[in-house]
């Protein structure tokens, strides 16, 4: 049976010619470049919602959590809590990033910042062998464990604390910027080898990932959407045999776990920032969305045609629609925009505004959304039905 296999936690600098260089140069130029659309930024933020749920559904899959996208649509659509397990796994990811959103820009990524991610993993479940949860929430193991899907030997309970130390040294070591990328790839795989907690490591480690990332420039401010589930969990038997190329310790085994990360980041970034371009979103996204709420009968044909028009100008006042109640007072116009905003369909673009934006993000609308989303190939979770 192996033992536990030490190796020193360093860069690992790929060479000049290396594809690893230039995925670096390249995903450095889109972190810099402040990106500008033409999607209302309060289009674009529903999006980023969206996503961020399908990220945590995602990450919970990873570790075999069998809800699907239509299952955790559903609590959302009605607004309540879940005793399910599954669903609380999930929940307890979207609260960790909004955590994340909120306070990584303005702390270091340390002991208690990790320790907070873990709480709210497992906050509300039963530890094994009955549930996902963790007998001490936030704090590091004190017994053996070992890693489903590989032969890697975690370090003994002992080893943890000063193994973890190096770890936020690592992150927070000032070397220059461009191997910020490098360093993130490297500390996931790190974390992961560690293996600090007695269960929940899978989940806390993708939140641990996506704190670095956006931390560094990767964050919704700069008008994009990040969504590196689809990196981990697009096939998630891919990204347990690269872990374990990582963990041989050679060089050849973390650069091509960093390579198999950025690649993925790469072209998940690329994909999403297509959703900055309003005139790709409106055809493939959400006129096709509006068609399947119409088909399934969820919207009425008015309904249909006022939020087909507040798609087509993304921004509509009651003037824009008053073509469609011909004869009609202006206070019929004015009873279904206010049906609309009361069923979440449409939104003010800000406090008392009469100008409204389409809303999908926490009503039936959102069936169709991911639907579609699903077709143009944007979801992380192959094979899921909506």
């Amino acid at each position: 049976m192996p033992g536990f296999n030490h190796f020193d936690l360093r860069l690992v600098e790929p060479a000049f010619g290396d594809e690893l260089t230039d995925l670096i140069l390249n995903l450095d130029a889109l972190r810099t470049r402040r990106l500008s659309g033409t999607t209302h930024p309060l289009i674009f933020f529903q999006l980023k919602h969206i996503f961020h749920t399908l990220e945590s559904i995602g990450s919970a899959r990873i570790e075999g959590n069998r809800t699907t996208i239509a299952e955790y649509i559903e609590t959302k659509l009605e607004g309540t809590s879940s005793e399910k397990p599954d669903i609380r796994e999930i929940q307890n990811m979207e609260r960790a990033m909004e955590f994340i959103d909120q306070h990584v820009r303005d702390r270091n990524i340390d002991g208690p910042f990790v320790s907070e991610l873990h709480k709210l993993t497992v906050d509300g479940l039963r530890p094994p062998p009955d549930g996902e949860g963790d007998a001490t929430p936030g704090a590091y193991r004190t017994g053996l464990v070992r890693i489903a899907r590989s032969s890697h030997v975690p370090p003994e309970p002992i080893q943890v604390q000063e193994y973890m130390d190096q770890l936020f040294d690592f992150i927070e070591r000032d070397d220059p910027p461009k191997y910020d990328l490098l360093k993130t790839a490297i500390a996931h795989h790190r974390f992961v080898w560690v293996h600090p907690f007695t269960n929940g490591n899978g989940r806390t480690v993708r939140l641990f990932t996506y704190a670095m990332l956006v931390k560094q420039g990767f964050h919704v401010e700069q008008g994009r959407i990040l969504n590196p589930t689809a990196v981990f969990c697009g096939d998630r038997n891919v990204y347990y045999d690269l872990l374990s190329e990582a963990d041989k310790g050679t060089d050849d085994g973390v650069l091509t776990w960093c390579r198999y990360v950025l690649r993925g980041l790469k072209a998940e970034i690329e994909k999403i920032d297509r959703l900055l371009a309003y005139d790709f979103l409106k055809s493939k996204i959400l006129l096709p969305a509006l068609a399947i709420a119409f088909e399934r009968k969820l919207i009425t044909g008015i309904e249909w045609a006022i939020l087909k028009r507040a798609v087509e100008k993304q921004v509509i006042m009651a003037a824009d629609i008053k073509d469609l109640f011909p004869g009609k007072h202006a206070v019929e116009v004015s009873r279904n925009i206010k049906r609309l905003i009361d069923n979440k369909m449409l939104g003010p673009v800000e406090d008392n505004a009469r100008r409204y934006v389409l809303r999908f993000d926490n009503n039936y609308l959102i069936r169709g959304i991911i639907q579609v989303l699903d077709q143009e190939g944007f979801l992380p979770l192959k094979g899921e039905s909506t």
